[in-house]
């Protein structure tokens, strides 16, 4: 029998899938369109579609970025949120099954900020695609523990309390190289 948290899991996968759906049939685009455009495979897209399988944080960027979103918008959409208050126990999470690192949308409403915060697992690197940060403008505030930001060929060693704007996009990693978790807030400005 399934425990709460695998059937949470399991409804979370399919409205993901669901998601990709609407916006690859939004824009019009096969299979094939939305695989060339994010660089996943026609085949795992397929599967995330059917809620077949529990797409990886990479996954899921190139996806969102392929459909100009966030992950943060992605995953936020498959969850209704109303008004201007969302408590803590409504707001939307996610957990990497590769990673275990887990984002939670924090931001209520349409403003064109998402505000997404991030707990990262001792010794984990995620490696995050250039195509998740085209055309949007993002900080990361290290909120807890160490954080070493990886951008193309530049490093930024972080600590509690240090505030990063990114630039230009490239591929990057998220990579906590201690013991201890660390928690990290992304603010991203969307354009309007």
């Amino acid at each position: 029998m399934l425990d709460e948290m695998s059937i949470k899991e399991d409804s979370l996968n399919t409205r993901i899938g669901q998601k990709v759906k609407a916006e690859r049939e939004k824009r019009g685009w096969s299979l094939t369109e939305l695989a060339d455009n994010s660089g996943v495979s026609r085949a795992m897209i397929h599967k995330i579609e059917r809620g077949e399988s529990s797409p990886t944080a990479v996954l899921l960027a190139r996806l969102s970025g392929s459909f100009d979103m966030t992950i943060s918008q992605l995953l936020a959409q498959t969850e209704v949120q109303t008004g201007t208050l969302v408590r803590h126990e409504n707001q939307p999470v996610w957990q990497d099954p590769e990673t275990g690192y887990l984002r939670r949308h924090v931001s209520p409403g349409e403003m064109p900020v998402d505000l997404v915060s991030v707990d990262l697992p001792a010794n984990t690197a995620v490696p995050m695609p250039a195509i998740s940060y085209v055309s949007r403008r993002q900080l990361i505030w290290v909120l807890d523990g160490a954080l070493t930001f990886e951008a193309g060929l530049i490093t930024y060693e972080m600590s509690a309390g240090d505030c990063l704007e990114l630039g230009d996009p490239a591929d990057c990693v998220f990579r906590n190289k201690t013991n201890d978790a660390c928690r990290y807030a992304v603010i991203v400005l969307r354009p309007v």
